[in-house]
């Protein structure tokens, strides 16, 4: 069944536009309101308005008709899913490496997005569209920590936090060789690799990007590091580490020639802990994924 939210224009909201008025007076995102604007889905004082800048004037009445989400065309399967936390808002996976998080060409299915629709039965839509929000992504080689939206306002609520970096994320990772310090700061501009479109690169007038690391323990031939993500850019670890070099043991990608003393079964990097505000209720949330047998296995070999 639609949804109809109503609304009148307060002294207060007079002058905003009227996807970010809607944006805040609903739990739709800023984007979403956007999108159902230009498909013709207000009115206002009765006249259709499909132009998201629209200024809002006092005591103009809004009427918003929000669709009913709509099934996708992904099919839920049934994939053993690690769930370490959720609600009605949220959930949160320790995502296995070697599973990819979204449907696409070469991947159709057997993901993340397929495994959840299967396991998570009270999805109530995302963007018009009854499927899992990703909040953040991780690659198809890195395991650990995944937090996924169940409904429009926790996955607004969550992009903020993330866009504001009051979400933190730290990671386990193995490099090559052995660092001088102990701590450091990578601050390095990432982008497309200007000749493998595939890869990212430390690239001048890419985004801005920041890669905060420290030494947990020296290995042989290698460092195992805990590193505190403080941007979120495709590749951000694994590119900052090749640039300094300082590559991931297990990189089939950024260092698919990297000689080791032992034989690395998979790419050497685990999303371990992440903190948030609960959507909802505020509370500081903090969760930890367990470092995976094959991980702990080969940081025991290099010890």
């Amino acid at each position: 069944m639609d949804q109809i939210i109503e609304l009148d224009v307060t002294a207060e909201d007079a002058g905003l536009r009227a996807d970010a008025l809607l944006c805040r007076r609903t739990e739709l995102s800023r984007s979403r309101v956007a999108a159902l604007i230009q498909e013709g889905a207000l009115r206002v004082d009765g006249a259709v308005e499909i132009k998201p800048a629209f200024k809002a004037g006092t005591g103009q009445h809004f009427v918003l008709t929000v669709p009913e989400a709509r099934p996708v065309d992904i099919v839920p399967q049934n994939i053993p899913l690690d769930i370490l936390y959720q609600d009605e808002d949220i959930v949160v996976v320790n995502k296995p490496c070697g599973m990819v998080v979204h449907p696409a060409a070469g991947n159709e299915d057997r993901t993340l997005v397929n495994a959840l629709l299967y396991h998570v039965h009270d999805l109530s839509g995302i963007g018009g569209e009854m499927r899992p929000g990703i909040v953040h992504r991780l690659d198809k080689d890195t395991s650990g920590l995944i937090l996924i939206a169940k409904n429009d306002r926790a996955h607004a609520a969550m992009g903020e936090q993330f866009k504001q970096r009051s979400m933190e994320k730290h990671y386990r990772a193995v490099a090559y060789g052995s660092f001088s310090q102990e701590q450091g700061l990578i601050d390095a501009p990432i982008a497309r690799h200007p000749v493998d479109r595939k890869k990212m690169a430390v690239v001048p007038g890419g985004k801005p990007s920041q890669t905060e690391w420290s030494v947990l323990s020296r290995l042989k031939g290698a460092t195992y590091l805990d590193v505190h993500l403080l941007t979120g850019r495709t590749h951000q670890i694994r590119v900052h580490m090749h640039s300094v070099g300082h590559p991931l043991l297990g990189d089939r990608i950024y260092a698919p020639n990297l000689k080791t003393a032992v034989h690395i079964p998979r790419l050497m990097l685990h999303a371990y802990s992440l903190s948030f505000d609960h959507p909802t209720t505020g509370e500081r949330m903090n969760l930890v994924a367990p470092l995976p047998e094959r991980f702990v296995t080969t940081l025991d070999k290099l010890s």
